[in-house]
């Protein structure tokens, strides 16, 4: 009787040392875990079994599994929040581009309308007359579509620029150089022999206007036109009076028109 009572205390420790080291639990929380549905110990094991074998599927155990999870969230939230940002910042230069956009095209429109009234203007000045216009080509974005010069000079029918003459080209072109000019005058311009296909009236014109324009910007003009050097102010010239030796003559003529 003794040793059966013996093999059953043992049997009895044996079980509860098992789900100790099994699963951490004792007697007691075993006994508050029962469920009564759970009374066939055949399906049981089956279950155990069944739910052991998943377990051996998952693999390894990873004891750092929560550091490294602690790690990545935390590199996860840095990356998100530079992507939240690069979008972000792409709405405000998208934003801003359009706001350029929308402010170009405005500016462009406005300062092409003053350019065509000067333009017809400064013609009509340096052709004795006539008509100058400008257009956009239709059809076309304004930022990007190109420009027509139509030109009317005195006594002429009207006519897209590439019909007309050298001489009548070159007087149209710098008609739309000083209506530019007139608008948004640079403090210092080179001009290197732009009246040279002009007639001598017209260099004239040309001369007379431009000494107009030196109220507000410095002007250098290489020429090799009479009328052009008369209207200067002063004269630089390169001379070689041996050979193989360059000379620079200047002449002030404000000093000569003073003193005379």
């Amino acid at each position: 009787m003794n040793s059966q009572r013996e093999k059953l205390e043992e049997a009895g420790n044996y079980q509860t040392n098992y789900m100790w080291e099994e699963y951490e639990l004792t007697l007691h929380a075993a006994m508050e875990l029962r469920d009564e549905a759970f009374s066939d110990l055949t399906d049981l094991k089956k279950q155990i079994a069944g739910i052991k074998d998943d377990i051996r599927k998952l693999g390894d155990v990873n004891v750092n599994a929560i550091e490294d999870y602690k790690e990545i969230s935390e590199r996860y939230g840095f990356l998100k929040g530079q992507h939240d940002d690069l979008i972000e910042a792409e709405k405000t230069l998208v934003g801003i581009i359009e706001e350029l956009d929308t402010g170009m095209r405005k500016q462009f429109m406005e300062k092409f309308a003053e350019i065509q009234r000067e333009f017809d203007k400064v013609f009509k000045e340096l052709f004795g007359g006539g008509k100058g216009t400008l257009e956009l080509v239709e059809d076309e974005d304004i930022l990007e579509c190109g420009i027509r010069i139509i030109a009317q000079p005195p006594g002429k029918k009207l006519q897209n620029m590439m019909q007309m003459s050298g001489g009548e080209k070159s007087l149209t072109a710098i008609s739309l150089l000083f209506a530019i000019q007139n608008l948004k005058p640079s403090p210092f311009c080179l001009l290197d022999e732009i009246e040279a296909a002009l007639d001598d009236s017209n260099v004239s014109r040309f001369a007379k206007y431009l000494h107009k324009l030196t109220k507000s910007t410095q002007f250098i003009v290489i020429t090799h036109r009479r009328g052009t050097m008369a209207a200067a102010d002063r004269l630089y010239g390169i001379t070689m009076q041996e050979k193989g030796v360059s000379t620079l003559v200047s002449v002030n003529l404000i000093d000569d028109d003073l003193s005379n």
